[in-house]
């Protein structure tokens, strides 16, 4: 990819915000990097690591909610 741009050549896109898991832009973002004035890159660009932490924070909480025995493992329960 072009150093400027960045794409983590992940591409994989979460369904919810439509944010590339990889770099944080949508789809049409992606398409327009390119053709975007320096200002809007730089702007986006500040945006995304915002994005990706959000990204990440959801992906957690799905996680831990998808396993239950390790939520309970949590509260101090014994389970063995």
């Amino acid at each position: 990819m072009a150093k400027d741009s960045p794409c983590t050549e992940v591409c994989q896109y979460e369904p919810r915000s439509k944010w590339c898991v990889g770099c944080g832009r949508t789809l049409e973002e992606i398409r327009a990097w390119r053709k975007m004035s320096p200002y809007h890159r730089t702007t986006l660009s500040k945006e995304l690591p915002r994005r990706l932490d959000r990204l990440q924070k959801a992906d957690t909480r799905l996680r831990q909610n998808a396993n239950p025995l390790a939520a309970s493992d949590r509260s101090g329960f014994d389970i063995a």
